[in-house]
């Protein structure tokens, strides 16, 4: 993995989601990682931003950590430019702003700060280079996932098939909206998509159809199964799509990338 710069024109301005739920262990990483390759695939142009100081998603596309020199601590601080925090991955069309554990310090470093909350969207502002970047945010409603929102037109939410799933994502949208009144008013629902789901649960299908209910068409219609390859994939740090795509989480994930593109381009239209 070398640092580059992506080589192109610039075009119009990206479409911006930030995958967010504050629970952990909801698919969020693997959804990024794994959506971001589906829809890099179809020769979209795509960037992922790792802004969980965990940096699961930056383990799980296989960069070392000995490598991130330059990460999204450096774009929020400040210390970097955009183009100098990018570095290519091994998936054609997908590039990444990797995470670093200083990442977790930066909520302390910029509470006194000018605009602290619009730091990421700053870092993106006339950004030209990529179709889509996916913002991967950290397990809480923190001020990382607050600029996650400011930047972001829209918000994907992971959801997993279990009990209290509901009031957990009724919760962020919530936050959704408070952040959509006082910092970003362009800011929309994209979809959530139901993840974990295990068809030999009665408590998955009962999940899935109070989600459904609540959040009628705002549910994707894919759901992400339970499957091991999907678990076993980070650990060779590659998405399911290239670790097995022939499994059930691989062609789950292409047909949830199609939704996701057929949105784009309803909203377009």
């Amino acid at each position: 993995m070398v640092q580059t710069n992506v080589d192109r024109a610039p075009s119009a301005t990206p479409r911006i989601i930030a995958i967010a739920n504050q629970k952990g262990g909801v698919g969020k990483t693997t959804t990024a990682i794994n959506l971001a390759t589906a829809i890099a695939a179809t020769e979209k142009r795509v960037l992922i931003i790792d802004l969980d100081p965990q940096g699961n998603a930056s383990t799980g596309l296989g960069i070392d950590r000995h490598t991130r020199d330059v990460s999204s601590y450096h774009l929020l601080i400040g210390e970097a430019s955009l183009t100098e925090g990018v570095i290519t991955t091994s998936i054609p069309n997908l590039w990444m702003v990797p995470s670093s554990v200083d990442l977790s310090g930066a909520e302390i470093e910029l509470v006194d700060e000018p605009r602290r909350e619009h730091r990421l969207a700053d870092a993106l502002a006339a950004e030209g280079d990529f179709d889509f970047i996916l913002i991967d945010c950290p397990p809480s409603l923190n001020l990382l996932t607050l600029n996650a929102l400011v930047a972001a037109q829209a918000v994907m939410v992971p959801l997993q098939c279990e009990f209290f799933a509901l009031e957990g994502v009724s919760h962020l949208v919530k936050t959704i909206e408070r952040v959509k009144q006082v910092f970003n008013p362009g800011l929309e629902l994209h979809g959530i998509v139901l993840t974990m789901f295990d068809k030999r649960n009665n408590l998955s299908d009962m999940v899935a159809a109070d989600v459904r209910d609540y959040f009628g068409d705002k549910v994707y219609k894919t759901v992400i199964p339970r499957n091991v390859r999907i678990s076993e994939a980070p650990s060779h740090g590659k998405p399911v799509l290239l670790y097995d795509m022939r499994c059930a989480g691989s062609e789950a994930y292409i047909h949830l990338a199609s939704e996701v593109l057929k949105r784009e381009r309803e909203w377009v239209a």
